[in-house]
């Protein structure tokens, strides 16, 4: 891990969506390789952590943003916030 990996990963709220989700691939594909020490590991494993939070947080703020357009009885439209039904899915 490079210092501008480490100074990304630390600063991952920063960071676009896709530039998260980039590095943690990245991180999980060095977990997955091996040949790290343990304390290399247990690194990357935080900032995989790390970017994991980040990027949950980016999708729940999204989900948050996103509105569903509704037509009424009367044939108008309106708009609705989006919400998940009680099983995890999405409201249809």
């Amino acid at each position: 891990m490079t210092g501008s990996d480490a100074a990304a990963g630390a600063a991952g709220t920063e960071m676009s969506f896709e530039d998260a989700l980039r590095r943690l691939e990245e991180v999980v594909g060095e977990l997955e390789r091996g040949g790290q020490t343990l304390n290399e590991a247990l690194g990357l494993f935080e900032e995989g952590i790390r970017l994991s939070r980040t990027l949950t947080a980016k999708l729940d703020a999204a989900e948050a943003r996103i509105d569903r357009i509704v037509e009424t009885a009367s044939g108008a439209t309106r708009l609705e916030p989006f919400e998940n039904d009680e099983d995890g899915g999405l409201e249809r």
